[in-house]
């Protein structure tokens, strides 16, 4: 596959080599000082004092869990139909009927048998 990015333009940031050169403090290195530069992960007393990063954003202490849940198209359709937000209503109707059902999120509260169905609950509310 070829690269079909417009090429830059060298001159685009108002600065050239020279200009580069003229205020850089770092020397020339030759072709020796080149061929002993090692990685600094080989170097653990300095790799070390590194600042690490993980990739991506910062995990969340209260971070949201990925699922997969099978549920009715009619029901999916009916958040849906209320405009964007609805996998917010979704989670909020969830947390209340689990709030109302155990008395917190955690689920600590009584329990409710084998999982069987049970009634409609945490239906969408129409406006």
């Amino acid at each position: 596959m070829t690269d079909t990015a417009p090429e830059k333009d060298p001159r685009a940031s108002g600065y050239s080599q020279a200009d580069w050169d003229d205020v850089s403090d770092n020397p020339e290195l030759s072709e020796a000082e080149i061929a002993e530069l090692r990685p600094a992960r080989d170097l653990p007393e300095i790799y070390d004092l590194l600042p690490k990063r993980g990739r991506g954003r910062p995990k969340s202490p209260d971070a949201k869990v990925n699922l997969t849940l099978r549920i009715e198209p009619a029901l999916l359709e009916a958040y849906k139909a209320r405009g964007s937000g609805w996998q917010v209503r979704m989670q909020e109707a969830l947390a209340s009927f689990l709030r109302a059902d155990t008395g917190s999120l955690t689920g600590g509260g009584r329990s409710k048998g084998t999982g069987r169905k049970r009634a409609n609950h945490a239906s969408p509310k129409s406006d």
